[in-house]
């Protein structure tokens, strides 16, 4: 695709050839982007039409990089199996890559990959959502509601078990479902969050939940309540996708996507038991995920944002809607005091590529971004555009000296 003659930054648009100092444009990556963030093309879509969907890394116990992701349709257009999960594995720290090869021989679709290495074990586990045939519909605006379930490997991602579905023991018909990062605490408490949506409203209403298992994966209890008590954010009826992440102690902190133009947060300390009222961060963001992660040193967290919300009005998930520019763009914040504050957000890139493929939700897909910290460098994996999968590093080092909106003129 050749690259576009302006790009957004910020609430406004500068030309690809005069960006602001500090800046480059990388062709490859069809980015405009700080100077120490660089990467690859590992994958393209097979049927562009199709396109892919989340992608998903981790770091095995013997040193390789694992990347998996939906290559075809998402799981919930269709009751007929329309996508495979895909694995790419890295010998030299992303640097690299072998394959694709099919992660899972199984008869449905999938939807992504949430890694879990439980804390003194080798073994690797695989969960996310589970669209059974016979256990999920497509009726009455349920299409993304199925249930949620596991795999795990011991030989570092080659080959996996069946999959174990989860039935909370207070709502063991529980359907929702799971793509962001989930944790394990210090107790080896495990964490996903899940949320249930319900498309028969317009706008959309949604809910979320935590799962949560003391006995790595034989009991689960939902959290904060059963089907339909979730978490929502008031007065839109939304809150979805968030993501667990262990602090100090007993403590977890929660991150989850609204529509409200910022992401909003929970905490719990008493090691995800019960849980604050959400309330809205720092983080301007649209309708989006969040893209949380800790860094190599444990105690200095990064959550990436789109740190712009232009939407005039809200009218839910939609092609057409505007907000679907504000994903072109990341910008990073830090925090070193487990969530309670965010520096000002620092550039990391926006979406240079010129695209044209019916949809701004596709045209300017720069969201979902996955990531992990390894001796100093956070990967990224961005499904760009849903049509293409980028690998990116960057120091951690350079996440402390991005440019800000001053240092930028926007």
């Amino acid at each position: 695709m050749p690259l576009l003659e302006q790009v957004r930054i910020a609430t406004g648009t500068v030309e690809s050839a005069a960006l602001p100092a500090g800046l480059q444009l990388d062709p490859c990556l069809g980015l405009a982007c700080v100077p120490g963030l660089s990467g690859q093309v590992v994958h393209n879509a097979r049927d562009p039409e199709k396109g892919l969907f989340e992608s998903r890394g981790t770091r095995m116990a013997n040193g390789d990089y694992l990347l998996m992701f939906p290559d075809g349709n998402h799981y919930g257009r269709t009751h007929e199996k329309d996508n495979d999960m895909l694995a790419y594995r890295s010998r030299d720290r992303g640097h690299t890559w072998e394959g694709p090869v099919p992660a899972f021989d199984i008869n449905y679709s999938q939807h992504g990959f949430i890694p879990l290495h439980p804390a003194g074990s080798e073994r690797v586990y695989a969960f996310g959502t589970q669209p059974i045939p016979g256990m999920w519909t497509r009726e009455r605006g349920l299409q993304e509601n199925a249930p949620i379930g596991y795999r795990y490997s011991d030989d570092h991602g080659h080959a996996w078990s069946e999959v174990r579905l989860i039935r909370p023991a207070n709502d063991p018909g529980f359907r929702g479902m799971s793509v962001m990062r989930m944790t394990e605490t210090a107790r080896g408490t495990w964490l996903v969050g899940s949320h249930e949506g319900d498309w028969s409203y317009n706008p959309l209403i949604t809910r979320q939940y935590v799962l949560r298992s003391e006995d790595r994966g034989d009991t689960w209890d939902l959290l904060p309540d059963v089907r339909h008590g979730g978490w929502h954010a008031p007065p839109m009826g939304r809150m979805d996708e968030g993501r667990p992440l262990a602090a100090e102690g007993d403590e977890v902190y929660l991150l989850a996507r609204t529509p409200t133009g910022r992401l909003w947060d929970l905490r719990s300390r008493d090691d995800g038991r019960t849980w604050s009222d959400p309330k809205p961060t720092s983080m301007v963001h649209p309708d989006a995920p969040p893209m949380l992660f800790p860094l190599s040193n444990g105690g200095t967290w990064v959550s990436l944002h789109h740190n712009v919300h232009t939407q005039g009005q809200y009218v839910g998930l939609a092609g057409m809607m505007d907000g679907m520019y504000d994903r072109g763009q990341l910008w990073a914040s830090l925090s070193t005091d487990w969530g309670r504050s965010w520096s000002e957000p620092g550039f990391l890139c926006t979406m240079a590529r010129q695209t044209d493929l019916g949809s701004p939700f596709r045209n300017y897909q720069c969201s979902y971004v996955d990531g992990f910290a390894d001796d100093g460098v956070l990967n990224l994996f961005m499904s760009q555009s849903w049509q293409r999968v980028l690998h990116m590093q960057i120091r951690q080092s350079d996440l402390n000296h991005l440019p800000t909106k001053r240092d930028l003129g926007v």
